[in-house]
């Protein structure tokens, strides 16, 4: 088994772990589903915190987010999931502040709805110190209508630059330790968040897992929108690994330098 470069905080005298996990859930125009994914978001093992970041909703996102039991924040004006992400982050960080050990970052769409609560499979390798990322694997999705070109870019670049194929290298849903997001901060822009995430941390030695969840979320068609929403991931995409591949060829210049002082 592999063990976790985030050290496990202590544990109870009957040797389980006390550590919390904290749902985090970017979300813009999420109204309609909003309020199941939080119900069954808090209905997960360990969880005391829901927070929905708002991301410049124009429609009751917020709203509905809060009645149905979240902690809401909001931005303003749409700043993208990255941004989206990092508040969330920050403000799970302000509730830590009691002694205890930071809670578990779980990240979470908004359109998974009732399926949400089937993300608790990814707590347990990361609660039991077996990895400090875990990403989701979903099942098929009826309706999706992508080719797979954005998925192969995104694994065949972390293959090259991280020395892993991951089998869903853009599954938004991911939890991860405190140290972990940290150490993939500041995150990349838009839809190259899941691609460099993944990237910095396998660079940096932390594991990463995917688990199996059965979630169900609203995929993109095949229709023109669907169409746009995969050229958007896909620029994203390659704008996070290009991003990256020019950090890895500076590294690799510093030492040279250095040496030769």
């Amino acid at each position: 088994m592999p063990v976790a470069k985030t050290p496990r905080p202590p544990t109870t005298r009957d040797g389980r772990s006390s550590q919390r996990v904290a749902v985090i859930v970017p979300a813009k125009d999420e109204a309609e589903r909003i309020a199941a994914t939080v119900r069954s978001a808090r209905a997960i093992p360990h969880v005391d915190l829901v927070l929905v970041v708002d991301d410049g909703s124009e429609d009751d996102t917020q709203h509905v987010a809060r009645e149905a039991g979240a902690v809401v924040v909001r931005h303003s004006h749409n700043r993208g999931k990255a941004a989206a992400m990092e508040t969330g982050a920050a403000v799970v960080a302000m509730r830590d502040a009691d002694g205890r050990a930071p809670r578990l970052l779980l990240f979470v769409d908004g359109d998974l709805g009732d399926t949400a609560v089937n993300t608790a499979p990814l707590v347990s390798p990361v609660r039991e110190g077996v990895a400090d990322l875990a990403i989701a694997l979903l099942p098929k999705q009826k309706g999706a209508g992508g080719r797979g070109v954005v998925v192969g870019a995104a694994r065949r670049a972390i293959q090259r630059l991280a020395g892993w194929s991951p089998t869903q290298p853009l599954s938004g849903m991911r939890c991860l330790t405190r140290d972990a997001f940290e150490a993939a901060t500041p995150l990349a822009h838009g839809w190259g968040v899941e691609t460099g995430m993944t990237i910095d941390l396998l660079r940096a030695g932390y594991v990463a897992v995917e688990v199996p969840c059965d979630l169900r979320h609203r995929p993109s068609s095949n229709d023109l929108a669907g169409q746009l929403h995969r050229a958007g991931q896909y620029r994203d995409v390659m704008a996070a690994v290009g991003a990256r591949q020019v950090r890895r060829a500076v590294d690799k210049v510093r030492p040279r330098r250095a040496s030769s002082r």
